[in-house]
């Protein structure tokens, strides 16, 4: 049965962030993910966490300056000694909650750059900062984004993102599979989940197309997490998607699978 996480930037609304990991937990969610915690102190994220038993599941590295626009780094040339600082600190953060994956946005493409270069500083940062998490047994993660919800990523494609973990070479570095994103580009997840499923490290859900609740749409999604249990998934789900409403109440595909919860 998969192990959900309540994505908190997305989820809960109707509370200020640092209220959210209570109403999770109230919820029946055990693990809890978000975009960024760079706001709150570490201490005071990992206290909310072991009040209401909570497993931090993953979060994000440091973007850039995302209320200019910007979307991760890891593959802007010239960025690289900014990107290393980013990686120990989310690894501070990382080990006050306990958190075990991270995800390493790539960014956004410039007008008029090199894509050769920036695949070129992508992987080599990621070769960093991997190596830097293996040392705190952290995998770090890349995801492809579709191209309406953040226009210019640099990474879309699951077959793209699988090619560059592997030029990469190092052992714990991993996917970040959201299904939403997936669906939106490319489709076929059930067959892109079997092809690549040993390089996934983390999975996404919401509905497509507006990315509510996964309870409507495009996608099968019963069917998908049985999958997940057919496939041997050990990992988190991450329900990163905006509630149509109450989040609370918008819970009812929740329902079955809440009591095994862990």
């Amino acid at each position: 049965m998969p192990q959900f996480a309540a994505n908190l930037t997305m989820m809960y609304p109707e509370h200020a962030f640092l209220d959210r990991f209570a109403a999770a937990a109230q919820d029946g969610f055990r693990a809890v993910e978000y975009l960024f915690p760079y706001d709150y102190p570490a201490a005071g994220i990992a206290s909310r966490l072991d009040a209401h038993g909570l497993t931090q599941a993953l979060f994000n590295l440091p973007p850039g300056d995302w209320a200019a626009g910007e979307r991760g780094i890891a593959a802007l040339p010239g960025r690289e000694a900014e990107f290393a600082a980013s990686v120990e600190l989310a690894l501070a953060y990382a080990d006050a909650t306990g958190c075990s994956r991270l995800h390493a946005m790539a960014g956004l493409v410039p007008q008029g750059a090199d894509l050769a270069a920036m695949r070129a500083t992508f992987v080599a940062n990621l070769r960093l900062a991997a190596r830097r998490c293996a040392a705190q047994g952290i995998t770090l993660l890349i995801e492809p984004i579709n191209n309406r919800d953040m226009p210019g990523y640099f990474l879309n494609y699951q077959q793209q993102a699988h090619d560059i973990v592997a030029e990469a070479g190092e052992p714990n570095l991993k996917v970040q599979m959201d299904w939403y994103h997936c669906q939106i580009m490319e489709g076929d997840i059930a067959m892109r989940l079997r092809r690549h499923f040993a390089g996934v490290g983390h999975v996404q859900i919401a509905g497509v197309p507006e990315r509510h609740e996964p309870d409507s749409g495009e996608l099968n999604y019963p069917y998908l997490f049985a999958l997940l249990d057919e496939l041997g998934y050990d990992g988190y789900v991450g329900c990163e998607y905006r509630p149509r409403a109450g989040t609370s109440a918008g819970l009812g595909w929740f329902q079955p699978y809440k009591e095994a919860q862990r």
